[in-house]
């Protein structure tokens, strides 16, 4: 094990197990600030891209849906796009991402994007040499495009040790209402873990800029990377509170109304 390894370990050794109230009182306050920064994005027409990478089970997921969970999804919304089909992948490589990408006052959240060239094709020999190393070289280009149009880009790899992923896999395995999110390329990436390490250092020595940066969030310990990106993603777009007129709600006019019987209704039934 290497020096950085040990000395990441002991630094999350040292953390204590993060407070359910205080966890559940911080994040409900950066909901808030969240509601505060999409309001601002949809009154100044702002695009957004928000990508989110990283090991299988790493906790992408749960991240985004803390972050979606109070947000307009008019204003925000999640793409997760799923094998390409045989006319996709006949395609240029980026082309099936871009009808994606925001319009003014829209922010999307890519759980898992257009790197999946660098990391799981790349590692199941899914793409060819050439489309691998022309994915690199394009990459950074493609980006600067995105954001020269003046969209903010923001990319996050979800860092998680073998120990951790293996010890959420098997959680996966014994609870029917994970059961779901385990697949036989979960199997295919634990049993590659180092091919996968090498993917990654790889497509972060090429895609690493300083114009489009990864920022890597320590994923070991769910609660803190939670709180942690989107603390992290707040401060990433300078926002202010949109003012709004005092809500008054109006009477109900129900002159001249008659409603129909409610007998002639259909309920569900009430097993609770």
């Amino acid at each position: 094990m290497s020096h950085k390894d040990n000395n990441k370990k002991k630094h999350q050794k040292n953390h204590k197990k993060l407070d359910k109230e205080f966890y559940f009182g911080e994040l409900e306050r950066l909901q808030v600030e969240l509601v505060k920064m999409h309001e601002w994005v949809k009154e100044k027409s702002l695009r957004i891209v928000v990508v989110y990478e990283g090991r299988d089970a790493a906790g992408k997921g749960g991240v985004i849906k803390r972050i979606t969970q109070r947000l307009n999804p008019r204003v925000c919304r999640v793409v997760a796009l799923g094998v390409p089909t045989e006319k996709e992948k006949t395609q240029w490589y980026f082309q099936r991402f871009v009808p994606h990408l925001p319009a003014a006052g829209e922010i999307v959240l890519f759980d898992r994007s257009w790197y999946n060239r660098a990391g799981v094709e790349r590692v199941m020999e899914f793409c060819t040499e050439d489309e691998y190393w022309d994915f690199l070289r394009s990459c950074p280009r493609f980006e600067e495009m995105l954001i020269h149009s003046g969209i903010i880009l923001i990319k996050y790899w979800f860092s998680v040790s073998d120990e951790e992923q293996e010890k959420r896999f098997r959680e996966r395995i014994g609870d029917p209402s994970k059961n779901w999110k385990f697949s036989r390329m979960d199997l295919n990436s634990r049993s590659r873990w180092v091919e996968y390490s090498k993917a990654k250092d790889e497509m972060f020595a090429y895609t690493d800029t300083k114009v489009s940066p990864w920022w890597v969030v320590e994923a070991d310990d769910k609660r803190r990377a939670r709180l942690n990106c989107i603390h992290h993603l707040l401060s990433m777009i300078p926002y202010k509170e949109v003012k709004r007129e005092k809500i008054k709600l109006p009477p109900i006019n129900m002159e001249g109304y008659i409603r129909p019987p409610i007998s002639e209704q259909t309920f569900i039934p009430e097993v609770y």
